[in-house]
């Protein structure tokens, strides 16, 4: 019998877009002269790193979790930033989000290679 948990990332996608809702609104806050915002940051902030820790208790690795998690917040929030407040983002920034995405990509195609190459060590063994 199997011990099968479920994905860990259903609620790493919600941790993600909470994550970004939750920085996005610090901005719309624009420090305490939109103090109702300020309810959305903490709700957000908290619930992500709730979320984050389902995501760990669910079986994914903390670096590759945290990793994908902080790495997509921050190109969404850079793009969202983009569109929702105007801010610009020039060549080095779009080369840089360019990069994190590939970095994002490498992390998990990583972590599957490791998972093939542990569950092969682990049947030569059992046999």
């Amino acid at each position: 019998m199997t011990d099968r948990r479920p994905s860990a990332w259903p609620p790493l996608l919600l941790a993600i877009a909470l994550e970004v809702g939750a920085t996005l609104s610090l901005r719309a806050a624009e420090g305490f002269t939109h103090p109702l915002w300020l309810i959305a940051v903490v709700v957000g902030y908290t619930s992500s790193l709730l979320l984050l820790s389902v995501v760990l208790d669910r079986g994914m690795p903390v670096g590759v979790a945290y990793g994908i998690w902080s790495a997509i917040g921050v190109v969404l929030t850079a793009v969202l930033g983009t569109v929702l407040f105007g801010e610009l983002l020039g060549a080095v920034q779009i080369v840089g989000i360019g990069v994190i995405v590939v970095g994002v990509l490498l992390v998990e195609l990583g972590s599957h290679a490791r998972a093939h190459s542990d569950s092969g060590v682990a049947a030569e063994t059992a046999s």
